[in-house]
């Protein structure tokens, strides 16, 4: 129910937008060009559609802070999407929202989304842009809408300024607060990690890494593709049903019987960063999903039929993966101050660590 809720605010304001994007809600201002990693697919958002500026993005940066977008002030993009965890939720399964509520899944890292057709776990949300309004609509999680959220900014001589800086004139709009929000998001590009650099020549694997680069290929390769580490399908991966959630994943979107049980494939970028694992984050541990892939895995009538069966794994080649996977860990982003909250000093707190 809460999920139709939520699609039927975004159909609406999908709707209204068509109205509200005219000529005076075209960005301004110095253009940042966006470039393409190389060695990596083009990628998929049409940038003609909003060219990304300095002034779009460090509007989109300061409302991704702002806690002013969520119904009682307390909750902000980036309190469920913390750099420091890759945008993502570090060490909780679920996410805190509005009214001592938790999200009903796991918030996964924010990254590379320019290469990202759909969004949301299940697919449901075809659109960057409207992907803010699920969470910022949801009871459970900011439980605010649009025109309120308008109504908070227009009091904030600092927002008119950064608006006008953006769009040429001191007018907020529901409409300019997620173009911008999607200038940000379309900047948080992750392609430095150790293994970006052996790719590029710069560096190289030592000998656990190596081999575990090797069984990799041999073994996870089929579901998570270089260099996006995800083929952004729809899998069942055999995990029991969450008594409590009882989240049928895409099939919500889909309403199929095929789609039941199935997710989308997560990127194995940052996966250090980014504990615990799994749609709703039962997964505390790399070790936690390793042993689901070689021993407990249900053989239900959707699942995959690539792991249905187990995936032979033994302690030895758990710890090459492991090796290989830490390498995918991109501490240049993490850390990388355009991101962070503004007037954040140190975006990494000392309990993490970096691999």
């Amino acid at each position: 129910m809460r999920f139709t809720v939520v699609l039927l605010v975004i159909i609406v304001f999908i709707a209204s937008s068509w109205v509200n994007n005219r000529e005076e809600d075209k960005i301004i201002g110095k253009k940042i060009p966006f470039v393409n990693p190389k060695g990596w697919p083009k990628p998929i958002y049409n940038f003609k559609k909003n060219p990304i500026t300095m002034q779009g993005f460090q509007l989109g940066r300061a409302l991704f802070y702002d806690g002013r977008l969520s119904k009682d002030g307390n909750f902000s993009c980036g309190s469920c999407h913390q750099q420091f965890s890759a945008f993502a939720t570090y060490e909780h399964p679920l996410s805190h929202g509005f009214n001592n509520a938790f999200s009903s899944r796991n918030a996964p890292g924010l990254f590379n989304l320019a290469w990202m057709k759909d969004f949301m776990l299940d697919g449901r949300i075809h659109s960057l842009k409207m992907q803010p309004l699920a969470p910022i609509t949801a009871p459970n999680e900011m439980a605010e809408n649009m025109d309120d959220i308008v109504t908070k900014l227009k009091t904030d001589t600092a927002y008119k300024r950064l608006f006008k800086n953006a769009f040429g004139d001191t007018t907020i709009t529901s409409n300019r607060i997620l173009k911008a929000l999607e200038q940000f998001m379309l900047l948080l590009v992750s392609n430095n990690s150790k293994y970006d650099k052996v790719m590029r020549g710069e560096d190289s694997f030592i000998l656990p890494e190596k081999l575990g680069y090797q069984i990799f290929k041999t073994k996870c390769m089929s579901c998570h593709h270089e260099p996006m580490f995800t083929d952004y399908s729809y899998r069942n991966i055999g995990m029991p049903l969450d008594p409590y959630l009882k989240d049928l994943g895409r099939m919500k979107e889909s309403g199929k019987k095929e789609d039941s049980l199935k997710f989308r494939v997560p990127s194995l970028r940052n996966i250090a960063f980014t504990a615990p694992y799994g749609h709703d984050g039962r997964f505390y541990s790399l070790m936690n999903v390793f042993e689901h892939y070689r021993n407990k895995i249900i053989d239900g009538p959707t699942t995959d039929s690539l792991i249905k069966n187990g995936m032979p794994l033994s302690n030895y080649e758990i710890g090459q993966l492991t090796a290989f996977l830490y390498t995918l860990s991109d501490t240049a982003f993490i850390k990388d101050m355009r991101f962070a909250e503004p007037g954040t000093k140190n975006t990494v707190p000392s309990f993490i660590h970096l691999h």
